[in-house]
């Protein structure tokens, strides 16, 4: 099964022809296994690729909009939508969340260029901060938002 989709391969169901193509092409390879196999920032540091710092404060501000109103939302950095990250395929990304230890909520982070579950993450309580890496495979664009399985009110915190 693949880890995007959940769509498998039946070998049993495959041409023959297709197999051998596939075999004068030099064979299937997993072309994302690094990002699965480490996630630990400090063995990520010393593979010797670069290093992308990605520090984020999570901030709940009044923002204006239309009207002459305001809004109370939750931030990255005091800003929607949160700051952008550029790196290069192959880099680490070093995500840090820091919650300050007034605010109302907690939050998480959930990179969907990473590949890796919400729950890898789960939520940072107000006052802490935490941590996770991952190696940039996956080429595109990529949104990140509020996450946390544990977080009551989840659908606002993404919203």
């Amino acid at each position: 099964n693949t880890q995007i989709s959940g769509q498998g391969l039946d070998i049993n169901k495959m041409d023959v022809d297709v197999l051998e193509q596939i075999h004068q092409m030099g064979g299937l390879q997993l072309v994302m296994p690094q990002a699965f196999a480490e996630t630990d920032c400090g063995a990520l540091a010393d593979t010797g690729r670069t290093v992308v710092e990605f520090n984020l404060t999570g901030e709940s501000v009044e923002l204006p909009i239309m009207g002459g109103k305001t809004y109370n939302v939750m931030t990255f950095n005091g800003q929607v939508p949160g700051p952008t990250l550029r790196v290069t395929q192959g880099d680490v990304v070093q995500m840090t969340l820091v919650m300050p230890a007034d605010e109302v909520t907690g939050r998480g982070n959930d990179m969907h260029a990473s590949q890796m579950s919400a729950t890898y993450f789960d939520s940072v309580n107000p006052g802490e901060t935490s941590q996770y890496c991952y190696i940039a495979e996956s080429a595109g664009v990529f949104k990140y938002h509020c996450s946390g399985v544990h977080l009551a009110g989840m659908d606002q915190h993404v919203l």
